[in-house]
């Protein structure tokens, strides 16, 4: 491009093309266009400035450095915007992250913006929903697996074990009261999906 270029003017695409080819004004455009955007996400669910600011260099870093390998059709705010998303998600396998944010976390994987990227990675939020089930009590947590994992009636978990149906009911309940507030801006049909069913 000629130095007479005004990048502002060019469309995401025309950015994305110059990119490959390691055009430094692209990229610092592209940077201008979504640094902002992707930070308040990551500071959302991170709740930390210095972290969500190391999350979203790392992402535009990998930008750069894959650049040549991107794709001439490639949507990328969506591309940003899911590899901030999954850089969060490692951090939470690794459990850097506070399990008390999973509900901002997911509020984030079903934003709206979202549309334009893939469907919510629903393995990886099954993954963190364990997590959160195997730290329940052992005794409701063996209710709430027969319960939810097996799909037996209160009544058959009662049965089971030896214990009364309104015991079942208690423990199945104070499991979800534990469970939900972490879930708690989750996309309904998620929640409903593995808490309602």
């Amino acid at each position: 491009m000629s130095a007479l270029t005004d990048y502002s003017n060019l469309a995401d695409t025309e950015l994305t093309a110059l990119l490959k080819e390691a055009d430094e004004q692209a990229f610092t455009e592209i940077y201008n266009r979504n640094w902002k955007l992707i930070y308040a996400h990551v500071y959302k669910m991170l709740r930390d400035e210095d972290e969500a600011k190391d999350v979203v260099q790392e992402v535009f870093g990998n930008l750069w450095i894959k650049a040549a390998s991107l794709k001439n059709t490639l949507n990328i705010s969506g591309y940003l915007y899911t590899a901030a998303r999954n850089k969060v998600f490692d951090l939470i396998e690794k459990n850097k992250v506070r399990s008390d944010y999973l509900g901002e976390i997911a509020s984030f994987v079903s934003d709206p913006l979202n549309e334009k990227v893939d469907h919510i990675d629903e393995k990886r939020i099954m993954e963190i929903l364990e997590r959160e089930i195997q730290k329940l009590p052992p005794k409701m947590k063996e209710i709430f697996e027969l319960s939810r994992k097996e799909n037996l009636s209160h009544k058959e978990i009662a049965g089971k074990l030896n214990i009364s149906e309104q015991t079942v009911k208690k423990q199945v309940q104070n499991a979800l009261k534990v469970i939900k507030p972490k879930l708690n801006d989750m996309g309904i049909s998620i929640a409903v999906l593995i808490l309602l069913r």
